[in-house]
């Protein structure tokens, strides 16, 4: 994991995770240091179908390309089950 990581790559693989109740929302690429970059990408999940530790396990699955993922802080939306999780994926 480094500045060469490709991160079109990276992102591809990310929402190449399918579940019901999950939906893939806006990303971007954000500098750390040193020319690297991390992956920070939204997702919509509904917490009765999709846990956000299954989605973490499934994303670290792509060895080439993740180091660790970590979750951000969810704002619940009044009235119904689902929630925006923000997932930052670093190198």
């Amino acid at each position: 994991w480094d500045d060469e990581t490709d991160m079109s790559k990276l992102e591809e693989c990310v929402r190449s995770v399918q579940m019901d109740g999950l939906l893939w929302g806006a990303s971007k690429l954000v500098p750390v240091g040193y020319g690297i970059k991390k992956l920070q990408i939204n997702c919509v999940v509904e917490d009765d179908k999709v846990g956000t530790d299954i989605l973490e396990e499934e994303i670290t699955k792509f060895e080439d390309f993740v180091s660790n993922s970590r979750s951000g802080e969810g704002r619940g939306e009044s009235g119904g089950a689902s929630h925006t999780t923000p997932l930052h994926l670093q190198y």
